[in-house]
């Protein structure tokens, strides 16, 4: 429904699910930590079992990425990405509606002198995000070691969208919608860092093909464009839950050396090879389930 279809007063029955999601997330975020991961799982293992269009889309990417695994490895994996992305449910519940502080004693942050050096540039940082299952986790997590400002999709629903606008900025210095690109640039010009993540597929005009998992995937070639305007450093961010399923890593890569080139495709092969390297780390965790391959090269069908 677009946003503009949705009541103005959000005591319309029409936000009464909304409402009750939003109280479900903030029961989640409170309950023990091993009932979170239990119940967390649990969701995952539902999805899988009954989110048919999801299951296919990420049992295609798999397939693609992961030629060489054997046909029941794959399906593993596909299980183990829809219980990890369930987790993650549960994990951005207790990111958005717990305080952050709570959290540092589950949080081992590498390469934190990588991040010190960008940020003493004072050009600001664009902070490669990745879209894991634990992406607001590790947004919550990073913030209690350095700031930062987070671009993002905003949401259709209005009253979903003030919630998680809301939880976003008790974690991020401010969020700027993904279509504002002078607010990144004045945001970074202005020396903040900003967390921007660019592994989805935004379309034909936005991007150029680049090799992702040895296929070509349309990459969007507005991160070259933000560092080339700005001159800001590009800090690769790595974060994955660790198999405990209690605590977390981060990891600051150095900043890219001579990046942008002005090469549209080898920068966004640049980016992608990064990409597919934190994958690789905990690929049950990466968010499978958006169609990463839905736009084709000219003459190439749908993977999906």
């Amino acid at each position: 429904m677009a946003k503009s279809q949705y009541p103005r007063s959000f005591a319309h029955p029409r936000y009464w699910p909304t409402w009750l999601a939003i109280a479900a997330m903030h029961a989640a975020a409170r309950l023990p930590w091993r009932l979170k991961m239990w119940l967390g799982s649990g969701i995952g293992r539902l999805a899988w079992r009954f989110a048919r269009r999801r299951r296919d889309i990420t049992a295609s990417n798999i397939a693609l990425c992961f030629p060489e695994k054997s046909a029941e490895d794959r399906r593993r994996l596909v299980k183990e990405a829809f219980i990890a992305n369930g987790i993650g449910l549960i994990e951005t519940a207790t990111a958005w509606c717990t305080n952050p502080d709570a959290l540092r004693h589950r949080a081992v942050y590498l390469g934190q002198d990588n991040m010190a050096r960008a940020r003493a540039q004072g050009k600001g940082v664009l902070i490669i995000g990745i879209h894991f299952s634990t992406l607001d986790m590790g947004g919550a997590l990073h913030s209690l070691f350095f700031p930062a400002d987070a671009v993002y999709r905003p949401h259709d629903n209005p009253l979903f969208e003030r919630f998680m606008t809301r939880a976003r900025q008790r974690i991020f210095g401010a969020t700027i919608d993904r279509h504002d690109l002078r607010g990144v640039v004045r945001r970074l010009k202005a020396g903040h860092a900003v967390w921007y993540s660019p592994d989805q597929d935004f379309g034909r005009e936005a991007s150029v093909f680049a090799p992702f998992f040895g296929h070509q995937a349309a990459t969007i070639k507005l991160t070259a464009k933000i560092a080339r305007m700005t001159g800001a450093p590009v800090v690769p961010l790595m974060f994955h839950r660790n198999p405990d399923n209690a605590t977390y890593t981060l990891e600051a890569l150095p900043a890219l050396e001579n990046f942008p080139t002005g090469d549209d495709v080898a920068d966004a092969t640049r980016i992608n090879a990064i990409i597919e390297q934190a994958i690789r780390r905990q690929p049950e965790q990466y968010l499978w389930l958006h169609r990463r391959f839905k736009t084709r090269p000219e003459g190439e069908a749908s993977v999906y």
